[in-house]
């Protein structure tokens, strides 16, 4: 494996690290404001909207002028939204903290485009981006776990380790990171306009449906995962080290599948498109026991969470990242987080209302829109065997 790709590793795990610190922490943190369910979620909310103004621009900015300094923008403005957030005295500051992050939270996307530009070919691309997201699943796994041991310090001293290390981050990709794009357009002006990847994606309709599968993970994803905290304090009576560990466990669930069971298991048994029907199927089933505020079946639904999400990030983005012109992967790249971010824009909210009518019924929602992705699966599936009859006729 070459040195820039263990560069590039370090500097994911270490930012999602410290993202995986305060996540499980942040509704604890946050209900000390006295605050309700639906702003906690807003504040995830805010930070997502930045995020879907901000990641477009960022992925097309990184195929124009290369990953390296989009990737290190990205941490800086981490560390300053983390700060900013750990020395919060009114609730607007929160606010605050989590717009600066998501104006600039662009490092995971330029990442995975930094992987796809150094792969030789397909099998080594998908094998990157499945070891870029195991590095991603070790980071939640680590991260809960700090968090939950440095919220028994205080509920605010988690934010600040995250500040620390987002800036240690920064300073070790200002040093040691080189540049991956070879492919970079500087003679081509870099669009600004939110919108316009959402537009892009509905007017592709090869990739279409695999868009429309990605929107309803995200939105299922962001409903389970922005009430998750709250849901298991109150249903549960869970402290804040113990939502870590829950977030823990999810972490080496996804880690096992990434590292382990994707390339042993999964792509050996089953081709890319009945995975992801396979594993859509898994995370509405996790969702229901989830639902179902029984102790035993919660644990059963975090299983099928982490292993759901786990492969399905991989096999969509490995699809739509090889189906992208060279010159534009960091875009296509970027509108799949577009479309995350949009979701993670909405989704809270939506959650958080529905939270306060009663701790089910998100989680319940969440697996409904995971069944009109199964469709839009179906209806890809149906395409591409009507295309591959006519080329058979056509010879």
């Amino acid at each position: 494996m070459r040195r820039e790709t263990y560069i590039v590793f370090f500097t994911v795990l270490v930012d999602v690290v410290g993202f995986g610190i305060v996540i499980p922490i942040l509704p604890f943190y946050a209900t000390e404001f006295g605050v309700s369910a639906t702003v906690v979620t807003m504040l995830f909310a805010s930070f997502s909207l930045c995020s879907f103004i901000s990641a477009p621009f960022l992925g097309a900015l990184s195929d124009r002028i290369g990953r390296r300094p989009v990737i290190i923008l990205s941490i800086i403005s981490t560390a300053i939204g983390w700060f900013v957030f750990a020395s919060a005295t009114a609730v607007w500051m929160l606010f605050l903290g989590r717009i600066i992050d998501g104006a600039a939270a662009g490092n995971f996307t330029s990442a995975q485009g930094y992987m796809v530009d150094i792969a030789r070919d397909e099998k080594e691309r998908t094998r990157n981006l499945g070891i870029l997201s195991a590095i991603f699943g070790v980071g939640f796994l680590l991260g809960p776990i700090l968090g939950g041991l440095l919220s028994s310090v205080s509920h605010v001293f988690p934010f600040w380790v995250a500040g620390i290390l987002a800036t240690l981050n920064a300073v070790s990709a200002i040093l040691f990171l080189p540049e991956s794009n070879r492919n970079r357009s500087t003679a081509r002006m870099v669009g600004y306009h939110p919108l316009s990847p959402l537009i892009r994606a509905w007017r592709d309709q090869p990739l279409r449906p695999l868009y429309v599968t990605w929107t309803a993970f995200a939105i299922a994803f962001v409903i389970g995962q922005s009430v998750f905290a709250l849901f298991v304090k109150d249903v549960f009576g869970f402290t804040a080290f113990a939502t870590g560990m829950a977030f823990a466990a999810v972490g080496v669930v996804v880690v096992v599948n990434q590292t382990f069971l994707l390339q042993r298991v999964w792509l050996k048994r089953f081709d890319e498109a009945r995975l992801q029907v396979l594993m859509l199927m898994i995370l509405v089933v996790a969702l229901l026991c989830i639902a179902a505020e029984f102790l035993p079946l919660f644990y059963v639904g975090l299983l099928g969470l982490g292993t759901g999400q786990a492969v399905l990030r991989v096999v969509v983005t490995s699809q739509v990242a090889g189906s992208a012109d060279p010159l534009r992967r960091g875009e296509s790249i970027g509108i799949l987080t577009s479309i995350m971010s949009a979701s993670m824009a909405v989704s809270p909210v939506i959650a958080g209302v529905l939270f306060e009518i009663n701790h089910a019924v998100p989680y319940i929602l969440a697996s409904v829109v995971l069944l009109l992705g199964l469709m839009a699966l179906r209806s890809r599936s149906k395409r591409e065997l009507e295309n591959a009859r006519e080329r058979e006729g056509d010879t």
